[in-house]
């Protein structure tokens, strides 16, 4: 099992993103998490089978047909957690 974060950045709220990633990442075998960042961003967690996780990540890049992707930082995720499906979480507070 591997387990990568993602950072998306563009036009990537109020477009479907969340919601074709979650639909992606759960018809492929993946559990996890994504969520819209205060600062316009999209954050996601993706833990599974390394081909079906390099696979979501790709279509990362472009998203659902509304959004205009700029950039994607993908990395190893740092976490023992294991989750039991793929969720979208609420925005965290802004930070002052």
């Amino acid at each position: 099992m591997t387990s990568k974060h993602l950072l998306i950045s563009g036009k990537v709220h109020g477009v479907g993103f969340r919601y074709n990633l979650q639909h992606r990442a759960t018809a492929s075998g993946l559990t996890g998490w994504c969520r819209n960042l205060p600062d316009g961003r999209l954050e996601a967690l993706l833990q599974g089978d390394e081909d079906a996780v390099d696979v979501v990540a790709h279509w990362c890049h472009e998203g659902p047909v509304s959004a205009q992707v700029e950039h994607v930082e993908i990395r190893d995720a740092q976490t023992e957690e294991k989750f039991p499906d793929f969720e979208i979480l609420p925005t965290p507070a802004r930070s002052c």
